[in-house]
């Protein structure tokens, strides 16, 4: 299957928080986008790994993608290796994505920054042919995706590009509170975490709110970059 757009994330609710509103808007233009999510999250402070898997199947119907996989490494402790390049190797392989996205470069939490260099590498090594792999039986050839962009997430990280994603933030809301075991619950009667309070809840509103303002446009989502961005013209530029 041949995807647009592969997003990748640490745990089941990144790409969510990070890309939702992109991922939406690009659906909606008619590409075809799929998420693979490396861990279960089963050290999340609430819920469990089942709960997010059912949690994440339900934000996938909600954001339309095409398809959504989990690759079952542990959470908190993968790191990046062969073994782990392998399996992000086959997954790009697999899908064949012009672009990916993947976690924030420096975060707080240490599996975005793991996850987002374990699958940048994993990006460059898929283009190697000396490298083999092989998927149901089956060998796969080599594929590097073109552009690889870096969603932001708890940090204020600079963004190099942001994209429009005015009238998709219902929806994206919708598929971040597809995770209820995760985010605030006033009658929730779990540990709290930083993500569970009422005030992280509001800040994706005014996060994407005020990239928004700073480019002229209602909401935005904000992306870093690993190479220069290049366009055909200055009047590409909005």
């Amino acid at each position: 299957m041949k995807l647009d757009i592969l997003a990748f994330g640490a745990h089941p609710d990144d790409v969510e928080l990070g890309c939702a509103g992109t991922i939406l808007k690009e659906i909606s233009l008619g590409k075809k986008v799929g998420i693979v999510d490396l861990t279960r999250g089963e050290l999340g402070t609430r819920g469990s790994a089942s709960i997010r898997d059912q949690e994440a199947a339900a934000a996938a119907k909600i954001l339309g993608v095409t398809v959504r996989e989990n690759l079952g490494m542990r959470d908190g402790f993968f790191v990046n290796d062969e073994t782990h390049q392998l399996e992000v190797i086959k997954m790009i392989r697999k899908y064949k994505p012009e672009i990916v996205l993947c976690n924030a470069v420096d975060d707080r939490h240490i599996d975005h920054a793991k996850g987002s260099k374990l699958v940048s590498d994993a990006c460059f090594l898929s283009g190697l042919v000396k490298i083999e792999t092989a998927l149901d039986g089956e060998v796969q050839t080599a594929w590097r995706p073109k552009l690889v962009y870096h969603y932001i997430q708890w940090k204020n990280s600079v963004p190099d590009f942001v994209v429009d994603i005015t009238g998709f933030t219902d929806l994206k809301v919708a598929s971040i509170l597809a995770y209820s075991s995760q985010f605030y619950d006033p009658n929730s009667t779990e540990p709290e975490s930083p993500i569970s309070s009422k005030n992280f809840l509001e800040s994706l509103n005014y996060r994407s709110r005020d990239l928004g303002r700073l480019t002229g446009v209602d909401h935005a989502e904000g992306f870093t970059v690993e190479r220069y961005l290049a366009v055909n013209s200055l009047g590409d530029l909005i």
